[in-house]
């Protein structure tokens, strides 16, 4: 045996005795990141605890679920297409135009309501509405190869040209049996609203979690090339998705629509906090990759944060900084995570 060939095996005994320490220190690095997420959402709402007044009221905090209901249905739709297209933000599943989408389905349903049309006939509307809006995304993105940054955000100024459309950039009030339900009825002290957020939650757990479908969603975004050579329709899943957030948009509509009694311009402005919801969940994840007991959790902090600034007469201002802010400090801390090793 040769010096050089004497060298280059040691050189590859020593990198596979190093491969155990760097997994040992991505391991801990990770955790450190986990616990220090959760240390500071903790801190902040012990502050909110202290410091606002009636912050921790039961009927507060009901409230705080009622009014993330909304923001829930959208931010489990966007987890949906995430897990599916992959958590990279650049190249990775994403779906800009889901606000945009909630938009156009809730000028829909207003608009039909106001033209004497039944719930029993806008409903279907609307849904069709959403999964025409989600198929839109589909195409663009898996049969055309569109990276789904580029065609979400060009079907969601498509979807904003419709609403304007629709409802001339007006409020449209109207009222019907089943918005009336949702924005007054309530069980064991529990307002509709927030029971369909409970039962989503638990559906979307069940599904994603707890079945095959979820296992092979997830193998469709973290391996592909794997998933298609194990005989999983990586194309049906990744449509799927599209179509899935396009639903969840259309239902956060008509929550959104019977929670304000009218349609109202500017739904869009929704998508901030969508994507803060979505994007924190990574944090609760061991992979950081998304988990929908993660975007609950992110849902929920959300949720306290926009009330807590409430009773604190804080302006509503201040919590779009603060989703920016935590945006860019999860992308950045989940890409330093995955980064390799050789690369830091």
């Amino acid at each position: 045996m040769t010096a050089a060939q004497r060298a280059l095996l040691e050189n590859v005994a020593a990198d596979q005795e190093a491969v155990p320490a760097r997994q040992r220190r991505k391991a801990i690095g990770g955790l450190a990141i986990r616990l220090a997420a959760v240390g500071a959402f903790a801190a902040i709402l012990l502050y909110f605890a202290i410091g606002a007044p009636g912050f921790t009221t039961p009927g507060n905090l009901i409230n705080i679920v009622e009014q993330s209901a909304i923001l829930g249905v959208m931010a489990f739709g966007m987890s949906m297409v995430i897990i599916g297209g992959g958590s990279n933000v650049t190249d990775g599943g994403i779906d800009l135009s889901i606000a945009a989408n909630l938009g156009v389905c809730a000028a829909v349903y207003a608009k039909l309501l106001t033209l004497g049309y039944s719930d029993a006939l806008a409903l279907p509307a609307v849904a069709v509405t959403g999964l025409a809006i989600g198929l839109l995304n589909a195409i663009a993105v898996v049969n055309f190869g569109i990276l789904p940054l580029l065609a979400t955000l060009a079907v969601m100024n498509i979807a904003a040209g419709v609403e304007l459309t629709v409802t001339q950039n007006t409020v449209i009030s109207v009222s019907s049996p089943l918005m009336t339900f949702i924005s007054s009825a309530s069980f064991l002290g529990i307002s509709a609203l927030a029971w369909t957020f409970i039962l989503a939650s638990v559906v979307m757990i069940l599904l994603v979690h707890y079945t095959g479908f979820g296992l092979r969603l997830y193998a469709v975004g973290g391996h592909p090339e794997a998933a298609a050579s194990a005989g999983i329709g990586v194309r049906r899943y990744l449509m799927f998705t599209y179509l899935f957030s396009g639903l969840c948009a259309a239902i956060a509509a008509v929550l959104t629509v019977s929670r304000l009694s009218s349609s109202t311009p500017g739904s869009g402005d929704m998508l901030l906090s969508v994507l803060a919801a979505a994007l924190l969940g990574t944090v609760f994840s061991r992979r950081f990759v998304p988990t929908i007991g993660g975007t609950l959790l992110s849902v929920l902090f959300i949720g306290c944060l926009a009330n807590g600034f409430q009773l604190l007469n804080v302006s509503s201002y201040w919590v779009n900084g603060v989703q920016g802010a935590l945006i860019l400090l999860v992308v950045a801390t989940t890409s330093f995570a995955r980064k390799p090793e050789s690369a830091r």
